[in-house]
């Protein structure tokens, strides 16, 4: 049995989608991009986006009740590969080793054209 997951304090889902399934021990949060869930709008450059996808990504996570400290797999996905060390500073910031698997994908374009977007695997104790 799957259960949805959904806060207002992150964006509402863009399409026919979930903001988080949650599958017993398992989470699967939906790919997050820079929108602020307040105003609904994109927030402009690498820096900013990256901070507010892992701030939604954070609200996804406890509206769940589990945290950064239980994710198995990010998948990050960049409009430019030249922003990879932007966010990494940004995503390391918001971990403690061990440090989830990780895959970082250059795609041509992103929706509403962001610069990022990531998605999260969850192993809830």
């Amino acid at each position: 049995m799957v259960k949805e997951i959904f806060t207002e304090k992150a964006p509402a889902a863009i399409g026919p989608y979930s903001q988080a399934i949650d599958a017993g021990n398992l989470l699967f949060v939906s790919g997050q991009i820079g929108i602020n869930p307040a105003t609904g709008e994109v927030v402009s450059g690498i820096e900013a986006q990256t901070k507010q996808v892992m701030e939604n990504l954070k609200h996804i996570l406890a509206e769940a009740e589990t945290d950064f400290s239980q994710v198995a797999k990010f998948t990050i996905y960049l409009a430019s590969m030249d922003d990879f060390a932007t966010v990494n500073d940004i995503y390391g910031s918001y971990l403690q080793k061990p440090y989830p698997a990780r895959a970082t994908i250059e795609v041509s374009r992103l929706p509403k054209d962001v610069l990022v977007e990531i998605d999260a695997i969850v192993v809830k104790s």
